[in-house]
């Protein structure tokens, strides 16, 4: 086989529903599914939908295995989200191709902004993320562990951080 050899096309039963503007960029086979990347996100097995790109806060691959770490909107404020860290979801691929590229090339570029600053107790990521079908970027905060969320100072404070990061981008 030669340079130009294609990839099998994804098998009609393990393909997802995808909306009419979606394609698919890469595929790799799991145990009994598939991990399948789209222009929109991604579509890992045993998940109900797509996990949109904005809503993966971490993805690692290790050679022989995908990790990826969903982040979930806790608490909506004025002008952005806060998001938490849902259970890391991992799968084995034997045959990767281009998933763990893609992955990590659409999760990179769906980040526009990224700050990380001090609070009592530990810290805030703030990210301002692009969201396909979105104008503009939508903005989120991620506390560290240990930093008191119920603490209208600390709440404050974010919203000074946010609307400040805003202001500047």
């Amino acid at each position: 086989m030669g340079l130009f050899r294609r990839r099998p096309k994804l098998p009609a039963g393990r393909r997802p529903a995808l909306e009419p503007d979606e394609r698919i960029l890469a595929w790799a086979p799991t145990d009994g599914g598939a991990v399948v990347v789209t222009n929109r996100g991604l579509f890992l097995p045993d998940t109900a939908g797509r996990l949109d790109w904005h809503r993966i806060h971490k993805a690692t691959w290790s050679g022989e295995r995908l990790a990826v770490v969903p982040a979930e909107v806790v608490q909506e404020r004025a002008g952005y989200a806060v998001v938490a860290d849902q259970s890391p979801v991992s799968y084995p691929l034997a045959e990767p191709g281009d998933v763990p590229h893609q992955i990590r090339a659409r999760v990179t570029r769906s980040v526009g902004f990224s700050v990380h600053h001090r609070l009592p107790g530990g810290g805030v990521r703030i990210a301002a993320r692009r969201v396909s079908g979105v104008d503009g970027l939508t903005w989120t905060v991620r506390f560290d562990p240990g930093v008191d969320v119920s603490d209208p100072q600390i709440g404050e404070a974010t919203d000074a951080l946010v609307a400040a990061a805003r202001a500047g981008t």
